[in-house]
């Protein structure tokens, strides 16, 4: 199901594409693919060329046990993602390598690289869904993730998937809904606080 933005300028067709299902096709995702789209997140600016960005990724298909810790992590309303081929733990460095000092854009900088990644997936034709809803408490202890890195949010990936995969009416409609909306211009770009630039 295609639902493209009705944007008001140009923009690059993945970004037009880009969407957050609930649905995937169970069918796997090409090693190839995956590489195209962590090379993408790989080439991200970053604060100091830091690269706080790690991944941890479980494929249904070929890393069953990692999926499946993965999915475990989920709470109870994110259930349905457990059904994409792929999910991919974004975990923060929150330190600088160079001296050790406290890293506050690391966060920011693993959410850059998350959006190349998201634009690589759009230009490909797979999609994902990014989750703040799972136990980053459980993730750290189950990955044992040392404590200078943070997970930052769980990632859906695969192809589209139809609303009948979901268990959940609402899901079904949310997932079938045609409506994108996003706020104008003006209430985002100002001069000076809250007075738009355009």
């Amino acid at each position: 199901m295609d639902k493209p933005t009705h944007n008001d300028h140009a923009i690059l067709g993945a970004l037009r594409q880009r969407w957050s299902p609930l649905a995937f096709d169970s069918k796997p995702v090409p090693t190839e693919l995956l590489l195209s789209l962590f090379e993408a997140a790989r080439w991200s600016a970053s604060c100091f060329g830091e690269e706080p960005w790690r991944f941890i990724i479980g494929l249904k298909a070929t890393a069953p046990e990692t999926f499946a810790k993965l999915a475990s992590t989920l709470v109870p309303g994110n259930s349905w993602a457990a059904k994409a081929p792929v999910l991919i733990l974004g975990v923060a460095k929150k330190t600088f390598t160079h001296n050790e000092s406290e890293n506050r854009f690391a966060s920011y900088d693993v959410g850059q690289a998350v959006g190349q990644l998201t634009v690589q997936a759009a230009s490909v034709g797979l999609y994902l869904h990014q989750m703040g809803g799972f136990d980053a408490a459980k993730a750290q202890e189950i990955f044992a993730i040392p404590s200078d890195f943070a997970p930052q949010s769980l990632i859906a990936l695969g192809y589209l998937g139809e609303a009948e995969l979901l268990d959940d009416e609402k899901q079904r409609e949310r997932h079938n809904s045609p409506v994108r909306k996003r706020k104008p211009l003006s209430e985002i770009v100002f001069t000076e606080w809250e007075k738009a630039a355009f």
